[in-house]
């Protein structure tokens, strides 16, 4: 993933004035112009990354909107598979040589690609592409556009006639780079409809994205470093260091992705527009079944309904419900990305659910505080140590994490100052009071002074305490 200056990440000065000069003329204009401006916007959007990368979206759009369309009108069982074959292929394809056909290539020096790209620009492009540049988003919108075209197979909504608002279906910036994956029965009625200005609405939209820039540039922005420090050499780290540094990427993860999320719902929110909730206070569930309801739903329910169900769900024998749910989290972590670091976090997850649901298939546990909160703790920790899967570049790096964490001669603490730990306390408040609810729900329970008092404190910690560095957003590189 490349950002440059010209990169419109959340957390930068150009989206701050890209945001509102959208929001202006989208309600400016008469309705059905509005579409233009959000598509146009969004391509804008996207092109700051790699104007290149733009063909890629547009490819994937023009097939599965032509695509969906002729099976619709098919009714011969072959002809209509033939239809969803060509959808499958082109976006199963591209998101197979962009991401993980390096697995199967020769390495590349960067700079003879750079000189090639000279040269042979399409070419190199595609080089520079496969090798050192995934796509931003492109399993994302990947993802988002199948499920469309198996919901038309499936005939569970009617393809979409307008190619331009198709278009703006799969490319609607505030999600279009990391979620939350929308389908189409719940996104298209809302960017087709008419929005007025509506304060209420730009109130949430305003508590959504300062919540979510607190927790992204504050928590997650500081744990960074801290984080990098420790897997880069953790032997150097005393034990306890060790410890923290792991835990601490499980924090950063989720305050990173979840801020994403926030700013995301509360960008769409100007303009009318409610995408669906991707975090609930994860952290605090006692099951991992529990946790993959909690943790960047929209992921886990496409994976529910377009891979778990099809292949049987468990309506089946216990020997290939087992072999289900293990395919289906291993394909989830192999989502993430092409090494088998990734693999093995989903596998690790898998076994979890199983070990959970043989537990509770032979004993089902009382429900007492004292067993939940037994459960929540177990289920931190196992969810934790497996971030480390997912942080690591190579399992040859694995014996030395484990060993420091458990085994260890270093000498070098951890040190955490007084903002970082005041905002961590904050964030765990925070958290405990959005359990089963949302940021800017529970802002509407207190008195108008005492938001604003929230709203001031948030703000001062992002003027005065936020990350030094501005961090692209870890999702981005999925």
């Amino acid at each position: 993933m490349q950002v440059t200056e010209k990169t419109l990440l959340f957390n930068s000065v150009a989206f701050f004035i890209f945001l509102p000069v959208v929001v202006l003329l989208y309600y400016f204009l008469p309705q059905k112009y509005r579409w233009v401006v959000l598509l146009a916007a969004s391509y804008f959007f996207y092109g700051s990354w790699k104007i290149e990368f733009l063909s890629l979206i547009m490819f994937s759009t023009l097939v599965d909107f032509y695509a969906a369309q002729a099976l619709h009108r098919q009714k011969v069982t072959w002809r209509r598979n033939v239809f969803l074959g060509i959808s499958l292929s082109a976006n199963l394809g591209l998101l197979f040589a962009f991401k993980y056909l390096v697995l199967f290539l020769p390495s590349v020096d960067p700079m003879i690609a750079n000189i090639y790209t000279v040269d042979h620009p399409f070419l190199g492009f595609l080089l520079q592409g496969v090798y050192f540049s995934i796509p931003v988003g492109i399993s994302f919108y990947t993802f988002q556009t199948l499920s469309y075209t198996l919901d038309v197979y499936h005939n569970r909504i009617e393809p979409e006639k307008h190619l331009g608002h198709f278009a703006l279906f799969v490319s609607f910036f505030p999600q279009l780079v990391a979620g939350p994956i929308e389908r189409f029965s719940r996104l298209m009625p809302q960017l087709k409809a008419k929005h007025v200005v509506s304060y209420k609405r730009f109130q949430q939209a305003f508590r959504l994205m300062l919540y979510g820039f607190f927790i992204k540039m504050c928590i997650a922005d500081n744990l960074s470093p801290l984080v990098d420090a420790v897997y880069d050499n953790p032997s150097t780290f005393t034990q306890w260091s060790t410890w923290f540094g792991t835990f601490a990427f499980g924090l950063q993860i989720y305050t990173d992705f979840a801020g994403y999320s926030l700013i995301a719902q509360g960008a769409a929110l100007c303009l009318g527009i409610s995408l669906m909730d991707n975090f609930k206070t994860p952290y605090f569930s006692t099951s991992i079944g529990e946790f993959w309801n909690r943790w960047h739903i929209s992921l886990s329910t496409w994976f529910r309904d377009y891979v778990y169900v099809p292949l049987g769900g468990n309506r089946v024998s216990l020997l290939r419900w087992v072999v289900n749910i293990l395919a289906v989290f291993i394909i989830s972590g192999f989502w993430h990305g092409a090494n088998y670091t990734f693999l093995i976090w989903g596998a690790i997850h898998g076994m979890l659910y199983l070990v959970e649901r043989l537990i509770n298939a032979n004993k089902r546990l009382p429900q007492t505080r004292f067993v939940l909160l037994a459960g929540g703790v177990a289920i931190f920790i196992c969810v934790n140590i497996a971030w480390l899967f997912f942080r690591i570049d190579s399992l040859q790096q694995v014996p030395r994490h484990v060993n420091a964490l458990f085994q260890t001669e270093g000498v070098q603490n951890l040190t955490l100052s007084l903002p970082i730990i005041t905002m961590l306390v904050t964030f765990l408040i925070a958290e405990i009071l959005t359990y089963n609810s949302r940021f800017d729900r529970l802002l509407d329970r207190y008195p108008t002074v005492l938001r604003w008092i929230v709203y001031a404190g948030l703000i001062w910690c992002i003027a005065a305490w936020a990350g030094v560095t501005n961090h692209p957003f870890i999702y981005f590189q999925f």
